[in-house]
């Protein structure tokens, strides 16, 4: 384990600071739906990135497909705008800004020029977590290596016949997350991963914005079923809510060690394989992969496979020094910053975030298996006690972060009043 565990140290430690200045990292991605109730037309949805390169907005063609059409764009700025795994699916990257603001601006700005071109060929971005269309679009993956892998290695769930998987491996191709990334130290970064595990039956009553019409699934977020009993899933520890809280470097990266990799590359060509437990990685002699077109490859593991090592976890390291949050669907468009901003602001409050979960009665009442209470609290239907205790814990997690956003003193805290309105 101790080679193992020294190399995921490695890769997510070292971009750690001691006292970083706090920076906020967006991600949005948006479905491109068809206004005729129709598949999206890749042509319309390929014809927007070659229409981008060409605007007003700095755009240039950071990546082609192997047809040769831009799907990664990227600006002097070092925002990005691509194709998230499908044609159908439209991702903003944004580099790291100082405020919400600066990036709501961007956002804005690209956004307004997005939605005209598309409006014109009547499809638009719409602020859901699933493509509406999703079961009469192409869901065929990017053609690039990474997405193709990706697909590949997720429809191996077909060949098990195993009731924990879902039906559905292709759904990288159509649901759409907002995330964000935020600085964090080596003095904090074990605080705000156990922290935010805690909440995130507040963030599914928060933020539910994925049901799933064509499966009887009591939630509002499909997202997490997707991503949970999927082969992304095989591990527990791999995907989701972290199972307790973590006491100690060493107690994290011991959990680190139980996740997965299931991807490597070799001459220049990106291979998968069933998944692999890290710390189980290095002791095998040799794994069964496969390349993008399903041929069989037999490989030796190595050190530096553990550098493409990426887990599922609802707040994770990442390999720059920050913590992702990515357990939130994509908002609707008016608010789309609510969540960045919920973040930040607790991060910014975070000794008061610490203390209010401390006393809080919420987590008294119904304890500490924070996965399965994010499943219970996105249901459709809450009974009335439920809702009231939920509710009241929720407003006063917004509270907190409003109070740390009003202390960063840049105004951000106005992304949080529909949400505190809807619950006073």
């Amino acid at each position: 384990m101790s080679i193992a565990v020294d190399l995921l140290k490695e890769k997510y430690m070292l971009p750690i600071k001691e006292n970083p200045e706090l920076y906020v990292g967006v991600e949005l991605e948006f479905p491109i739906v068809n206004l005729a109730q129709q598949a999206t037309d890749t042509a319309v949805a390929k014809g927007l990135f070659s229409y981008l390169a060409k605007s007003d907005l700095g755009f240039e063609t950071e990546e082609q497909d192997w047809e040769g059409n831009p799907v990664q764009l990227v600006n002097n700025s070092g925002d990005r705008i691509l194709f998230e795994v499908s044609y159908n699916i439209l991702e903003f990257a944004f580099a790291k800004a100082k405020t919400v603001q600066a990036v709501e601006a961007k956002f804005s700005a690209y956004l307004k020029v997005i939605q005209a071109y598309l409006r014109e060929r009547g499809h638009e971005l719409q602020g859901l977590g699933i493509h509406p269309n999703w079961h009469l679009n192409d869901n065929s993956a990017v053609r690039l290596p990474r997405y193709q892998m990706l697909l590949a290695f997720l429809d191996l769930s077909k060949k098990k016949r195993n009731p924990f998987f879902h039906s559905y491996p292709q759904y990288g191709s159509f649901i759409c997350g907002n995330q964000v990334q935020l600085d964090v130290s080596r003095n904090n970064y074990l605080k705000v991963i156990n922290a935010f595990n805690k909440i995130e039956s507040a963030k599914a009553y928060l933020f539910a914005n994925s049901e799933f019409s064509s499966e009887n699934w009591d939630t509002k977020i499909a997202r997490d079923i997707f991503w949970e009993q999927s082969m992304h899933g095989c591990f527990q520890e791999n995907v989701g809510v972290n199972s307790h809280d973590f006491q100690s470097e060493e107690d994290f990266f011991a959990h680190l060690a139980q996740t997965a990799i299931f991807t490597a590359e070799r001459k220049g060509k990106s291979l998968y394989f069933e998944p692999i437990r890290v710390v189980d990685y290095l002791d095998k002699k040799a794994i069964l992969a496969y390349d993008i077109k399903g041929k069989e490859v037999e490989i030796e593991p190595e050190q530096r496979d553990l550098q493409l090592h990426r887990s599922y976890q609802y707040q994770n390291l990442t390999k720059r020094g920050t913590v992702e949050f990515r357990s939130v669907c994509t908002q609707k468009m008016e608010n789309t910053f609510a969540p960045t901003a919920f973040h930040l602001g607790l991060i910014a409050n975070l000794s008061k975030l610490d203390q209010l979960l401390a006393d809080s009665l919420f987590l008294k009442k119904y304890g500490s298996d924070y996965r399965n209470l994010r499943r219970y609290f996105s249901r459709k239907q809450l009974a009335a006690a439920d809702h009231d205790h939920i509710s009241a814990f929720s407003r006063q997690l917004l509270e907190c972060a409003e109070q740390g956003l009003i202390k960063r003193g840049y105004g951000e805290e106005k992304y949080l009043k529909n949400h505190i309105n809807s619950l006073t």
